[in-house]
C-alpha cells in the first residue's frame, strides 16, 4: 500500500544465568558451596522482580510501578493482554482487538512491538481514525507494520528489519536517543526494551505508517 494512500486513510532483557558448581579444592567444605549457592540464587531473584532494570528512554517514568501494567506486571503476560493491561496503550489495544490480532500476537513465539502511545494516535484526526479503524485491511496492514519476528534487544533492534506486514522498517540511535524512520517525521522511542512473556516492546511517540 502507497504511502500516500495511507496518509489518507490515517493522517523487553531475558537474564541468562548459569551457574556451575564444581569440586572446591581439597579442604573446602559444604557449607562453602551453600554459600555460593545461596548468593546465586538471592541474585537470580533480585533481578527476576525488576523487569524494568534493563529498559531506556525518558518515557519510562510513565509506566505504573506497580499493578499489572507495570514492568513487573506486562512480564508475566503475553502482549496484547500486557498491553491492554497499560493505561498508555488502550487506543493501540482497541485497535488491535477491532483488526482482530489479539490471539496471533499473544500466541506468538516471539515478537518485537512498536506500540504507539494514545497521544501518538492522538495526532491523527478523529475523523481519519474512525475511518481507518472500520477498515480492517488498512487497519492491519498498520498494526502489523509494528511487529517484528523475534525478541530484540537494544543493540539488535538498530537496522531494517522485516515486519509482519512484508514490508521493512529503521531503527536508528542507541539508548540514549532511539527513532524509527516514519516518513518526513521519525519516532521516537519513549520507552524501550519492555519485556512480556513472549514480546519485547519499545513505546513509541506516533503511529508508523506502512510504505
Amino acid at each position: 500500500m502507497k504511502r500516500t494512500n495511507l496518509r489518507k486513510a490515517t493522517g523487553i532483557a531475558a537474564l541468562a544465568l548459569t551457574a556451575s558448581f564444581g569440586l572446591a579444592a581439597c579442604g573446602s567444605d559444604d557449607s562453602s558451596a551453600k554459600a555460593a549457592d545461596d548468593s546465586m540464587g538471592s541474585s537470580a531473584s533480585a533481578s527476576a522482580d525488576d523487569a524494568g532494570a534493563q529498559t531506556f528512554g525518558p518515557g519510562c517514568s510513565a509506566i505504573p510501578a506497580s499493578g499489572d501494567g507495570s514492568f513487573n506486571g506486562m512480564a508475566t503476560a503475553p502482549v496484547a493482554s500486557a498491553a491492554s493491561a497499560n493505561p498508555l496503550l488502550k487506543t493501540l489495544v482497541a485497535a488491535v482487538t477491532k483488526a482482530g490480532l489479539v490471539d496471533t500476537l499473544n500466541s506468538a513465539d516471539a515478537l518485537t512491538v512498536f506500540a504507539p502511545t494514545d497521544d501518538a494516535f492522538a495526532k491523527i484526526p478523529a475523523a481519519t481514525l474512525n475511518k481507518v479503524l472500520a477498515d480492517k485491511a488498512t487497519l492491519t496492514a498498520i498494526l502489523t507494520h509494528h511487529v517484528l519476528a523475534g525478541q530484540m534487544d537494544p543493540s539488535a533492534i538498530v537496522g531494517t528489519h522485516d515486519t509482519l506486514n512484508k514490508d521493512q522498517v529503521t531503527v536508528s540511535g542507541d539508548t540514549n536517543g532511539m527513532t524509527v524512520d516514519n516518513g518526513d517525521t521519525p519516532a521516537n522511542v519513549l520507552c524501550g526494551n519492555i519485556p512480556t512473556s513472549n514480546a519485547t516492546v519499545y513505546v513509541i511517540d506516533s503511529v508508523l505508517m506502512p510504505s
